[in-house]
């Protein structure tokens, strides 16, 4: 098996989001910013910096801190939200695990800054069995450029065409099909799966080991 599965984090192998909506409104309530837990969703797969531009935009009047400034307090109110229960997806957790004990190498392509995604995994529990993992802070452009997909192949190892890559996001599946790479589209969110397909991306309800060790 020469092949490599490389994942997308938040809403792949984790239900991050409704943890992003929580930390967002506590660092933008205090601040009398009007953003609501519906503007942060819509800003899913954009990252940090994307979602910083989406959210200072909805409510102009109140001007935020720069954004490395904000950072901190959002990644320390992200982790207070994990700290009440984070979601590992229990179709991806049982992907991961047996793919690794099978000695298949596994990677992390993300949207995130390195220490929220250092953060996000550590708490799943996931962290152990990938061998490479890539932010947004270890490339140029994130997605959907190819570049963190490339990257991780990169770290593995493996070639681009080589891999699989796991999305939830038609943004996401844009990077990975640009990076040459076969991807996987696990839509939990009802709203992505045409952007899943549109991207290239085959569709699946949810994630089997037995399915992407048989695309390998």
């Amino acid at each position: 098996m020469k092949g490599a599965v490389i994942f997308d984090c938040d809403g792949v192998l984790v239900d991050s989001e409704p943890h992003s909506a929580v930390a967002w409104m506590a660092v933008l309530g205090p601040r009398g910013h009007r953003a609501t837990a519906a503007d942060v969703a819509a800003c899913t797969g954009l990252g940090y910096t994307g979602t910083y531009a989406h959210l200072a935009a909805v409510d102009p009047a109140v001007p935020l801190p720069p954004a490395e400034e904000l950072w901190p307090d959002l990644l320390a109110a992200l982790a207070a939200s994990f700290e009440e229960g984070l979601r590992v997806f229990p179709d991806a957790a049982a992907c991961v695990t047996a793919l690794a004990f099978e000695g298949v190498p596994l990677g992390v392509a993300s949207s995130s800054r390195r220490e929220r995604l250092e953060l996000t995994l550590e708490r799943s529990g996931l962290d152990r069995y990938f061998q490479a993992t890539v932010s947004s802070d270890d490339v140029e452009q994130g997605k959907p450029a190819p570049d963190v997909y490339l990257l991780a192949a990169v770290r593995l190892g493996v070639r681009p065409h080589d891999c699989l890559a796991i999305e939830d996001t038609g943004r996401g599946a844009v990077s990975a099909v640009a990076a040459g790479m076969r991807v996987l589209g696990v839509a939990r969110l009802p709203a992505e799966a045409g952007c899943l397909l549109g991207a290239g991306a085959a569709l699946v309800d949810c994630l089997d080991p037995g399915m992407l060790r048989g695309l390998l």
